[in-house]
């Protein structure tokens, strides 16, 4: 794209071609849970070349907070126009699990501060997650069975493939049978 055409898109178009175009590998690896996961530094070198590309620039801030005496964090990431005038914006909240065992406090706050990392870039960039660990994980427990893929979930992931989603990210959700998924 030319510089040129670049200053003539607003921050909203520029996000929206973003979020079709950004792709962040998964790239750690756990070990107990035998499952690749990308990190919120995964997500933020992979943003790295849009910066040049669209003009933009991106940030992330947290805020500590308490609700119900449970300490969470806000974290806001958002995505900035290099005039610094116009930005956009997206929160995620998370819970600091003080409990988690094994883990010190300061280790339940970094914990907490990446996910939230995380999650805040995955709203604002639209990262469908739904094969992330975070969505399939069963820390040992027998899975539950899929549901079909029928009705009103049916007409869902046909719109969610038209937006360029991927079938292997329906198949990570439901129980498609062969003869929905030439449907698809």
């Amino acid at each position: 794209m030319a510089k040129q055409e670049e200053k003539q898109l607003s921050l909203h178009e520029k996000l929206s071609k973003i979020q079709v175009e950004f792709k962040a590998a998964k790239s750690k690896f756990n070990s107990f849970g035998k499952y690749n996961f990308r990190s919120a530094e995964d997500i933020l070198e992979a943003l790295k070349p849009f910066n040049e590309k669209y003009g933009v620039y991106f940030t992330i801030s947290e805020t500590a907070g308490e609700i119900n005496n449970m300490p969470i964090i806000y974290s806001k990431a958002t995505v900035h126009d290099i005039d610094g005038v116009q930005s956009i914006e997206a929160m995620a909240i998370v819970g600091v699990d003080l409990l988690q065992k094994g883990m010190q406090t300061p280790q339940a706050f970094g914990s907490a501060s990446s996910y939230g990392k995380k999650y805040s870039l995955g709203n604002l960039l639209l990262i469908d997650d739904t094969q992330d660990p975070d969505a399939t994980n069963t820390h040992g427990k027998s899975a539950a069975p899929k549901p079909k893929l029928e009705g009103q979930a049916l007409e869902k992931a046909k719109e969610f493939i038209k937006n360029g989603g991927s079938i292997d990210a329906i198949k990570a959700k439901y129980d498609v049978q062969d003869n929905v998924l030439k449907t698809l």
